[in-house]
């Protein structure tokens, strides 16, 4: 198996969600686009607080970058980017993960990343933090019709 490969299997993680668990709240952004990215916001927050993690700060933002979410672990400060993605269906949503159809963490590309680090070095600053952090990605696939999730995780990327 390839050392990639390895990395995914041990790392990534996959959950379904019934998203009706989650006590979701509407984002006063206008448009769809923005109310699908809030409820992946939720979503994200939701699970991360499930493994253990205490959310500092959500939609940290500057000119130069935002940080969807700052949550703290055991031992260090992780920036999480979160991407979603809608379907009409849960079939359709299915569909894509089985034929390996685009996926909403492709979107985290090098200059997203380079405004990440951009954004996190201001936190650090502000917050006078000089400890371990890492930048995680998480992707969010939901059918709000059908009230249901699926996240994946994937830490330090």
């Amino acid at each position: 198996m390839a050392a990639a490969d390895e990395y995914k299997r041990k790392h990534e993680t996959h959950i379904n969600v019934p998203r009706e668990t989650f006590d979701m709240k509407q984002h006063s952004k206008q448009g769809e686009k923005n109310k699908i990215g809030g409820f992946g916001e939720d979503i994200a927050i939701k699970y991360l607080k499930s493994k253990g993690f205490d959310i500092l700060e959500t939609n940290y933002l500057k000119k130069w970058g935002e940080i969807d979410i700052v949550a703290r672990g055991t031992n260090k400060i992780s920036f999480v980017e979160v991407k979603t993605v809608s379907y009409e269906t849960k079939a359709d949503l299915q569909a894509a993960v089985t034929h390996g159809t685009w996926r909403p963490e492709e979107n985290v590309h090098n200059f997203k990343i380079k405004k990440l680090y951009r954004a996190i070095e201001s936190w650090n600053i502000e917050n006078k933090y000089d400890g371990d952090w890492e930048i995680d990605v998480m992707a969010v696939r939901v059918v709000p019709r059908e009230k249901y999730a699926m996240v994946k995780y994937i830490p330090n990327i």
